[in-house]
């Protein structure tokens, strides 16, 4: 149980430290999730079984998509950004 709650502090800023821009958190989450397709594609690629690779590959599937609604999400804020 401490690594999930350490895991889950190491995103956080010191509180001294200034706000995160937009585009910085959109860097981070982008490292994140292509930290996460890696595991899956490793996982998928040494799965014994079909069930496990078709889970691994949902996966695979699943973050891909994740990545597809973060980019759709910066290019709308970007050019919300820039209406005003």
């Amino acid at each position: 149980m401490t690594a999930v709650v350490c895991a889950g502090m190491a995103g956080r800023p010191h509180p001294s430290m200034p706000e995160p821009d937009l585009r910085s958190l959109f860097h981070r989450l982008n490292n994140q999730l292509g930290t996460i397709l890696a595991h899956a594609e490793l996982l998928e690629s040494r799965a014994p079984t079909d069930a496990e690779r078709r889970r691994a590959a949902q996966i695979v599937a699943s973050v891909l998509e994740a990545m597809t609604t973060a980019r759709a999400i910066r290019e709308l804020a970007v050019d919300t950004l820039l209406e005003t």
